[in-house]
């Protein structure tokens, strides 16, 4: 089973740098940016306002544990949002390539 991997971070360069670590790991095989968003989101009891970035992995199941360890490790925030979505079903060839990119 595979994976799609959500993550928020202070903006483009943080994800860059998230994104190459885990690629060159292995932990992920393919990452995509969202340069810039705005969120709103409570924070030690305030609503707080951000520009933010979304980073995107794509990776085994099997490796979210130590991806989540991994982005713990590097990110600037004390609690960043690492989400995981399923991936159910998707293209045959995609899925093989992204096999064949973990391993490396």
């Amino acid at each position: 089973m595979y994976s799609l991997i959500y993550i928020t971070t202070s903006g483009e360069e943080e994800s860059k740098k998230i994104a190459k670590i885990l690629l060159e790991e292995r932990i992920a095989a393919c990452a995509n940016i969202i340069p810039s968003m705005v969120s709103f989101y409570w924070w030690e009891g305030e609503i707080e306002e951000d520009n933010e970035s979304i980073l995107l992995l794509k990776t085994r199941s099997d490796k979210l544990d130590i991806l989540i360890r991994r982005v713990k490790d590097i990110h600037s925030y004390d609690l960043p949002c690492i989400l995981e979505i399923s991936v159910q079903n998707g293209s045959e060839d995609y899925l093989q390539w992204l096999e064949d990119s973990l391993k490396g």
